[in-house]
């Protein structure tokens, strides 16, 4: 699989260091789509603080993958689901660092989780 980032400067708005407007995929066999993944230990608890909840969703996302054979390294797509927009800092930086600084197109949306433990939720789609 090969990608190749589109950020175009003209007619568009500046992506940002950590957003890239779109993500070509080429030569990919597979394709997985990952439900809303939550902050929710193996017993189905929720991280206590924010930070936990990233923590817990990202260590989920990486088995979620492996079943499938893929890593984090394989997302090509990912949006976030925030309870609050204060919560938009700590979810970026969570991401750059769990895809180690690699750009994928991204969207973070306030709403309103079906439980209120629950702060965050992150969809991705990985190709491979």
């Amino acid at each position: 699989m090969h990608t190749v980032p589109h950020s175009p400067t003209a007619g568009v708005y500046p992506a940002t260091r950590d957003y890239v407007h779109a993500l070509e995929v080429r030569d990919a066999g597979r394709l997985v789509f990952v439900s809303g993944t939550m902050g929710l230990d193996p017993d189905g608890v929720p991280g206590a603080t924010l930070d936990e909840q990233l923590v817990l969703i990202w260590s989920n996302l990486r088995a979620i993958l492996a079943a499938a054979d893929m890593t984090v390294d394989n997302i090509v797509r990912l949006t976030s689901y925030l309870r609050d927009a204060s919560y938009a800092t700590a979810n970026a930086k969570a991401r750059v660092e769990a895809l180690g600084g690699r750009l994928v197109p991204t969207t973070a949306i306030v709403a309103e989780t079906l439980e209120s433990t629950w702060l965050v939720e992150i969809e991705v789609i990985a190709a491979g």
